[in-house]
């Protein structure tokens, strides 16, 4: 950041008094300008033993499988991003269950909550941020190119929690992945 949103002067990163991390702060105004993780919110939308996946037709990780999510929009609950996400992605009407998995990944200041959902029908199709759409048995999932850990990790939850015939909220903090 180089320049205050609020006046347009330059910003100098320093500790703010009473706060003990480095802020970017108006050396004209005073604000202080506070950065915080990104909220990264979906659904893992059921229809009968099937759940639905889209395909990344964008970056990062395109070509690749995931839940329908995306980042959390000013101005709307959890809940009404994990729809729209949905509606987004992959063009289909969802009814909410509840808060799934929450898991936390620092390493790229981001918080990824996912809740567990009913397809209301099977009209669906690929939204612009989606190749394709298909609704998929666990084993039709390809593990290997699942687009995302935290996706990865709750769908392994949600099929374990299937087989036990009890859902549980999971929580989980993802470190970074090891170097390639």
């Amino acid at each position: 950041m180089k320049f205050c949103s609020a006046c347009g002067a330059g910003v100098a990163l320093r500790i703010p008094d009473g706060d003990a991390l480095p802020r970017f702060v108006c050396e004209a105004c005073g604000t202080i300008h506070y950065q915080n993780p990104k909220m990264v919110v979906g659904a893992l939308a059921v229809w009968e033993d099937r759940i639905l996946l889209c395909r990344r037709a964008i970056e990062p990780r395109h070509g690749l499988w995931t839940l329908p999510a995306g980042f959390m929009e000013n101005d709307e609950t959890t809940g009404q991003a994990a729809i729209r996400e949905t509606m987004e992605e992959a063009c289909a009407r969802i009814e909410l269950t509840e808060l799934y998995t929450l898991v936390n990944v620092p390493h790229i200041s981001q918080v990824h909550m996912l809740y567990r959902a009913r397809l209301l029908d099977v009209d669906f199709a690929p939204g612009p941020e989606s190749l394709e759409v298909a609704l998929m048995r666990e084993d039709e999932i390809p593990w290997d190119e699942i687009a995302f850990r935290s996706i990865a990790l709750t769908l392994r939850h949600f099929f374990a929690d299937r087989r036990e015939g009890h859902f549980r909220f999971r929580v989980a903090d993802l470190p970074p992945p090891p170097a390639a």
